[in-house]
């Protein structure tokens, strides 16, 4: 062990370059270690080389539930669903365009059509609030589950809540007006919505200051706009009144 122990001491000396010329080769030649069979038995924890570890076992990711489970794989795509020819073509043809050949990117523009369709107001409407929800939450699911995969996407999470906001201005605006419209859309797209939360803030001098300032300002400036104002409304007015002596002259000579 002492001369396995002074071999290795002189190999570190052989890699810092240690003056003396053939001090290392001396050296070297007097701690020879006798003629062995096989070398593998002479073995020491100071010279032994890196060892190559076994990378670890990744897990495999459970496959999670998707929206996108419920088409059915034998389901046609979108741009051929109402080819007329589609009957007559043979069966591979058939699972080629099939959703079982499709991307993700299909799957999910069949997906968002069928939800419009569950809220639109007629067959042409393509535009209106709960379309346009039904579009947002298509995308939202789309979003949500790719996080579940990768949740170190940034840019994807930053448009999910993009997308979620706008849905919530718009589903604001349907509670407001239409109430049973809201009530509709959100049972037939899964959306259980939440009243946000009341704002308060706490009420301190310089706020109170700062408001007390902002509303005589704006007081000074209505002040400054009314006569423009006054007069402009009587513009209005002596335009209104002449546009109806006229329907009145136009109704009362004869033809």
């Amino acid at each position: 062990m002492l001369l396995l122990g002074l071999r290795a001491a002189l190999g570190w000396a052989r890699s810092c370059r240690l003056p003396g010329p053939g001090w290392s080769r001396a050296v070297s030649g007097a701690l020879r270690l006798p003629e062995t069979r096989d070398r593998r038995s002479v073995y020491s924890p100071l010279v032994q080389t890196a060892r190559g570890y076994v990378r670890p076992v990744k897990k495999r990711k459970q496959a999670l539930p998707s929206h996108l489970d419920d088409l059915p794989p034998t389901m046609l795509k979108k741009d051929y669903a109402n080819v007329p020819i589609i009957d007559k073509v043979d069966d591979v043809v058939k699972r080629l365009l099939s959703l079982e050949m499709a991307s993700q990117r299909e799957k999910v523009k069949i997906k968002t059509q069928q939800l419009i369709e569950k809220v639109r107001r007629t067959p042409s409407d393509n535009g209106s609030f709960e379309v346009q929800t039904a579009i947002l939450t298509a995308k939202i699911q789309t979003h949500r589950e790719h996080l579940q995969m990768h949740p170190k996407d940034k840019s994807n999470r930053r448009r999910m809540l993009m997308a979620i906001d706008h849905r919530k201005k718009l589903l604001k605006y349907l509670r407001r007006t239409r109430y049973e419209t809201f009530e509709r859309t959100c049972k037939q797209l899964g959306i259980q919505y939440t009243l946000p939360p009341l704002y308060c803030r706490r009420m301190t001098r310089r706020w109170a200051a700062k408001k007390a300032f902002c509303l005589k300002v704006f007081n000074e400036v209505q002040k400054l706009k009314a006569p423009e104002r006054l007069k402009q409304r009587r513009e209005w007015q002596a335009k209104a009144r002449a546009r109806k002596e006229q329907t009145l002259q136009s109704e009362g000579t004869p033809v």
